[in-house]
């Protein structure tokens, strides 16, 4: 779920994989960086929170 949420709000889905602090910087340079450039940084900021979400998801697998 909250890869998907990472498709549409990245900043809010680093914020609830347990990284508040990066969420919110994240959301600071998200903002202006997708009315400057049309949202074509936007892929960038996916692959950010998805990479902070599979890193979140392997620290808690069972090894």
């Amino acid at each position: 779920m909250n890869y998907l949420l990472a498709l549409l709000l990245p900043p809010l889905s680093i914020f609830l994989a347990g990284r508040p602090i990066m969420g919110i910087v994240t959301f600071v340079i998200w903002v202006p960086a997708l009315l400057f450039s049309g949202g074509l940084t936007h892929p960038m900021f996916i692959v950010l929170a998805w990479i902070v979400i599979f890193e979140r998801n392997r620290d808690r697998a069972p090894r």
